[in-house]
Order: C-alpha cells, then structure tokens, then sequence
C-alpha cells in the first residue's frame, strides 16, 4: 500500500511482508473494525538504525506474519509528517525513555500511545528485548488486560495535552536572559574539540548561534573563542567530507572524526550560515573554501527539479554504513601516485586506517585553521582526483522530496552568503529555489509541506512558513528587491488565522490539519530552531522593515508567551532566546540612495559588519518614511543613512564611515 506514497521513505517499503498502511483515517478505522492495536513505525529515508530494522525484522516473513496477524501496522516519515513524530516522540519521554529512530509505538484505534521505544532487534540482545517478543507481549495484553491499557493511554494523552496547552499565566521577558543563557551555554562547551562537551556530538545551531551573538562581532570574547572552536574543529574533522564536500549529521565520537555518515540538508543550511558569521570573527581562508565547497556539493548532489533541493543522503550505500566515503592508503596510493605521501599524512590515511580498518580523511592534527588553508590548497587537484574516482562507486541513496523549511533555511543562507561574498550566482540559487516554492509548488498563498514527483502534502507546517518568511527577507535585502516581500503579510496572517493558539502563540499544524490525538506546539527546539522562534525574529525583523507597530505588538505577545512555556525545555529553548536577543537588540538601517552605486558603499560596510540582529533597506530620497509608527524627518544631505532601534532613529549618517562607527558602538 506504500508503493505510490510521495515519501522514498515510504517507498523503500513497499515490498516487506509487512502490510504496512500510510498514516490516516482510514488505517485507524481498520483497526478499530478488527480491534487490534495500531503499531506506527517512524523514521526517515537516511537513517541508519532505520534501515538495520528494516532488514532486521520488516523483511523477515516470520515477524511481518506476526505484524500482520495482531496489529494494524503504519509506517510515518518523520520528515513528512514531523507533527506524528513529535506526539510520539514526546509519549516516549514521557515514558522515561530515551527519543530516536526508528520510533516504534503502540497505540489504540484513536491513536492514543499506550507503549513504544525505538530500535528492537529480531533477538534479545544488547539488553533489548527482541521484537518479535514485544510483539506477542502487546498483543497478550491488548487481549488480556485492556483496562491496563486504556489506563496508560489516558494518562499519556492527558499528560500530552498538557503538553500542547497555551500557557495561562504569561510572564514578560527580560533584557537579561540571553546573557545568563550565553554564560549557561558557555560553561558546557568542550575547550579542546569545540561543542559541547563528550560525545556523540551534533552541531546544534541554536546553541552555537547563542555564542556567536554573544560574540558581539568580537573575536578575542569567550563566546567568539568557543564559537570558532568549534567552527574549526568541525571543518577540521571527518564530520566533514573533504573530498566531496557538504557536513554529516553528527559525530559519533567526542573529536569530530567518525560521522554518522547520512548528511542532512538542514544541517548544511545552518552550517554555511555559521560559516559566514566565523569569517567575519575570523577571516581565513579555511572557512572561506568550506563555504563554496559546500554550497558546490549541494549544487551538484542536492538541487533537483526547479532548483529547490533534496532532504538527505543515506548514511548507507550497498548495505554498509558510510562505505562510499572511506578510503583505504593503498587506493589514495594508486590514484595519486608519487604525489601521495604529503596527502596521506596531511589527511591522516594510514595502512591501519582511522575507522574499523578504512580512513575518514580529516585535518585534525593540523595546528589551526591557517595551516589547515595551506593543507587544503596543495591538496585541491588530489581531493579533485578522490572525488572522480568516488563517484564511480554505488552512491548513497537520496531523499529527493523537497521540504519547505528546510529549503527555507537554505535559501537565507545562500542570499546571505551571496550578499556577505558578493556572489551574484549564490543569490540566483537562493532565488530560483525560493520561486519554485512559492510559486510552482504553492497553491497560491498557501505552501505545502513536502514535495515530490508531482505530489504535495498540505497543509504546510508553522516551520514553512516562519523559514519561508525569513529567507524573503534575506533576499529582498541581498538583491534589494522589495518583490520578495509581497507574500510576506499574507503569510503572517495565515500563520494568525490557522497556527495561533490564541494566547500570543502557535501551534505547528494547521486548523485545516486532519485530526490528530493532540495538537502539538512548535516551542522547542529539535534539530533545527523551533517554528515559533523563528516566527519571533521574523516579526522583529519585518516589522522593523514595514513598520507595522501591530506586527511588533504580535513580536512581544509571543515572546511572552515562550517566554511562559519554555522555561522547562533548557538547551531546547536555545532559538527563543536568540530570537529574544534580536527582540531587545534588533537594528534596522536605512539607506537614502538614488541609485544602487551610490548606496554600494553604505551596504560595504553592513556586509562586514556584525549584523546578526540587523535588517536594512534601500530608500529613495524622495520617499517619506516612518520606523514603526515614529516620523522620522527625512535628511538633507545624500546618500546617507539612519540607524533605528527601540523605537528611536539615529541622525543621518553622511557618510559609510558614519555608519561603521555607529554601528560598532
């Protein structure tokens, strides 16, 4: 029943024995007709311990019989459908175990979890009980002890909806919370491999987006030290594939050297973003390379139809994780030739190999970044050579459906970037993936979800449209066309007529959504910064470059609204708080211009400025303005330019060096 889903997740299981059903309705009805409990399967096309089941249990006859004759079985791409995964993920919690996937849940025809964990192998090992006697353990009790069961799944539900209640007491928040939270974040960095500390380590964005705003744009700060730490470590080490380019997951270890090899393209959005920021701490050369090596892999291995860009990588190619990347010395040996000796120590490759025999290539012994530059040029045309001979080998599968948020992220990164660099190319890629979002793939004003072959999942989550919004503003300020703001109002209101929770918050389905046993909120922070964070920034930042005092009303009553239920999710409220930065810092600068020549050198001077809680706009001089609702008298001398923040505006500024100053003060 799987074969004609949008999802390749879905896809790749269309052949088990196992007679899986896509989540709806129409699966839960069957259940209740045939009164047996539900057993959802969640997961996502790149994962590894998903597929190690897959083969493990779902394509093995004896157990799908056992699926077959006592469950109705789902099977959910989280990716797809990430508001199913976050109601089940948050019943695991709630049942004290530790989240992951492949998520296995049990739930009654209402869809109400009564039980689940995660990765189950065909045997009891590893202290796991084995799949097939959970199996027959549930189905006993589904049969034997109901009352057991209705009791669990009441107090789960209950406790979930809790979860997803607006919060009734709202509390304002403070000037003084993103610098205890930067301190907190601080303390728990690992000073010798960046990050935080121990292992496995994931680039988490918001947390290092917390330092980097901490930094104030000054590199000897301790937040900017901890914040490049790991920028360099990261680019140093296996989790990053320096012969193809882009970033994988996470590292499995406490050094950044073995990835968990799947490369997602959220994390790739955030690290080029990332990069950008650390060279303007830091300029080198290193992070310079990165950043197009990166943004070439995903042009070349990434971008599909329209110019919009796949979800992932696997971490498996012919059924063994991370064998594309992994090289053994002896075959560096006879690609390179007599040039190989100076590779072979600079990457680390060694006859005994860095990974279960083979060799991740990486730079950790290197010094520091300059010397890594070094390294990486005089290896260009070798790394050149490993790349052709790569591809020649059976590639990872790819995840090739376009998900609006993530390309969301991706977009602001490439016009940013494209900006901050002066590359025009970059800021056509983030153009032509931002149109054939919200103009091929949306119908009208309303986005879709996902996309693919043809086939949309609508509605659209809180998340598409709080990335949409914000990549809008990134490239009407990298191309200085005010044409990329047309949708941005109506998609605000869409975000208050269906995602509000009425209380100054939002939830991360629509009113249109199709019922689910909760509604869940877009608070915390999972891989990527939650919805209503970003929702958060962009209303501090369109409202600054509108001046809709409305919007900026909106920007304070959700702020106090997070403010009210974040407070228990620590790091996971990592994006409210940079949001709240920006809330209380937020800079917007006007340019009074004629023409783009003569605003060139005021917008120098905003590329390699510290512009993290900053908007800015082009004016002509002839224009009236206002800053949310202040008059503001227009200059006399042209071009020059005003800075406006907490409802106050500079003088005008005559000239780039005014600026520069200004804005370091």
């Amino acid at each position: 029943m799987l074969e004609n889903e949008s999802s390749p997740y879905l896809v790749q299981h269309a052949d088990n024995p196992v007679h899986w059903r896509p989540w709806g309705q129409p699966a839960l009805d069957e259940a209740r007709t045939a009164d047996k409990p539900v057993l959802i399967s969640i997961g996502y096309a790149a994962c590894h311990w998903c597929h190690v089941m897959a083969h493990e249990s779902f394509e093995n006859q004896n157990i799908a019989d056992l699926m077959n004759a006592h469950f109705v079985n789902i099977k959910v791409d989280r990716e797809e459908r990430p508001d199913i995964d976050q109601i089940y993920m948050a019943a695991l919690h709630a049942m004290g175990e530790q989240g992951g996937w492949p998520l296995t849940m049990f739930t009654d025809s209402d869809g109400r979890p009564f039980w689940g964990g995660t990765y189950f192998p065909p045997e009891t090992k590893f202290g796991r009980a084995g799949f097939p006697d959970v199996l027959r353990a549930i189905s006993k009790a589904w049969k034997e002890d109901r009352t057991r069961i209705d009791t669990n799944g009441t107090a789960l539900t209950r406790h979930l909806n809790a979860q997803s209640s607006a919060p009734e007491r709202l509390t304002q928040p403070n000037d003084k919370q993103f610098s205890a939270f930067a301190d907190a974040v601080l303390n728990i960095q690992d000073p010798v491999n960046g990050g935080t500390q121990g292992a496995p380590k994931f680039p988490n964005a918001a947390l290092g987006e917390a330092l980097a705003r901490a930094s104030a744009g000054t590199s000897d700060s301790p937040y900017a030290q901890a914040f490049l730490k790991q920028m360099e470590r990261m680019s140093l080490g296996g989790i990053y594939d320096h012969v193809g380019g882009g970033l994988a997951r996470y590292s499995v270890d406490s050094q950044w050297l073995v990835p968990h090899f799947e490369k997602m393209l959220y994390d790739n959005a955030h690290y080029l973003r990332h990069l950008g920021w650390a060279y303007k701490l830091n300029p080198s050369h290193l992070f310079r390379k990165r950043i197009e090596q990166t943004i070439a892999w995903l042009n070349r291995e990434m971008q599909v139809t329209g110019g919009a860009y796949a979800s992932s990588l696997d971490a498996d190619s012919e059924g063994e994780e991370g064998k594309y990347y992994v090289w053994t010395a002896a075959e560096i040996q006879q690609l390179l030739g007599a040039d190989d000796q100076d590779f072979l120590a600079n990457y680390d490759i060694t006859e005994h190999g860095n990974f279960e025999g083979k060799n991740i290539p990486n730079l950790l012994h290197l010094a520091d970044v300059d010397q890594a530059s070094t390294v990486y040029d005089n290896s260009a045309t070798g790394l050149l050579t490993l790349l052709s001979q790569r591809e020649s080998r059976i590639p990872p599968g790819r995840d090739d459906k376009i998900l609006m948020d993530w390309n969301g992220y991706l977009i602001r990164a490439l016009a940013e970037l494209g900006f901050q660099f002066r590359n025009e190319t970059w800021i056509e890629n983030s153009a032509s993936a931002f149109h054939y979002i919200s103009e091929s793939i949306a119908e009208g004003l309303d986005l879709a979800h996902s996309f693919r072959s043809g086939t949309a999942v609508r509605p659209a989550m809180a998340t598409d449209y709080a990335s949409m919004i914000n990549a809008a503003i990134s490239l009407a300020e990298a191309t200085r066309e005010q044409g990329y703001l047309d949708k941005v109002p109506a998609w605000f209101d869409k975000l208050h007529d269906e995602y509000t929770d009425d209380n100054g918050g939002y939830y991360l389905t629509s009113t249109k959504s199709r019922a689910l046993v909760i509604r869940p909120r877009c608070d915390m922070d999972e891989a990527n910064p939650s919805a209503a964070s970003q929702i958060l920034e962009a209303l501090v930042r369109y409202s600054s470059i509108s001046g809709d005092q409305k919007l900026l009303s909106k920007a304070w009553d959700l702020a106090a609204n997070l403010n009210s239920a974040t407070g228990k999710y620590g790091q996971a409220g990592a994006g409210f708080i940079n949001a709240l930065h920006s809330l209380f810092n937020h800079k917007h600068i006007k340019i009074f211009a004629d023409n783009a020549d003569t605003a060139n050198p005021y917008l120098d001077v905003i590329r390699s400025s510290w512009n993290l809680a900053t908007s800015f706009e082009i004016s002509k001089s002839n224009k009236p303005t206002n800053y949310l609702g202040i008059s503001i008298e227009l200059p006399e001398v042209y071009p020059c330019a005003i800075i406006c923040t907490n409802q106050s505006c500079s003088l005008p500024l005559k000239t780039p060096e005014d600026l520069a100053r200004e804005l370091r003060t």
